[in-house]
């Protein structure tokens, strides 16, 4: 991923989120999927309890706010920097902040080398399921890192 952008693909206008949408609807629908199929037996199974019922009820609803959970993470782009948004996590950085935008064959996200010398994994870009996308997002992610973070650093 070292190419910049070219006019086949030209950087995003900010302010730009970076999110895993295939993997976002599929959690949304496997959500719901889920809490509709344990809400029915819940309902269905004459020799549950209240108690029972709600409990399978609440089940569901917790296995929901699991999959919900684990479609937040983003990645915005903005004039300012960059916020990345992760499972439990969102880190605020400045384009001078991100050194290189790093996404391997393998890696399961992207993960951003930072100034401080740490890298940070930036979830909101992911191969999962929609690789080429995750691979263009990544390049276009790259690309404002390099431009943007060049200007930062030439203002002192």
């Amino acid at each position: 991923m070292s190419a910049p952008a070219t006019p086949d693909s030209p950087l995003p206008a900010l302010p730009v989120t970076f999110r895993p949408t295939r993997t976002r609807a599929v959690l949304y629908t496997v959500g719901i999927a889920q809490l509709a199929a344990i809400t029915a037996v819940a309902l269905l199974l004459p020799e549950l309890s209240g108690g029972e019922r709600i409990s399978f009820v609440g089940t569901g609803v917790l296995i929901g706010a699991v999959l919900l959970l684990l479609s937040r993470p983003k990645v915005v782009a903005r004039q300012e920097g960059v916020t990345v948004v992760n499972l439990t996590t969102r880190r605020e950085l400045a384009w001078a902040q991100v050194l290189r935008v790093n996404l391997r064959a393998g890696d399961p996200w992207v993960h951003l080398d930072l100034a401080d010398g740490t890298s940070l994994p930036a979830m909101g870009i992911q191969p999962g399921i929609a690789r080429d996308q995750a691979i263009r997002d990544a390049r276009a992610l790259r690309d404002l890192a390099e431009i943007h973070g060049a200007v930062d650093h030439t203002a002192g």
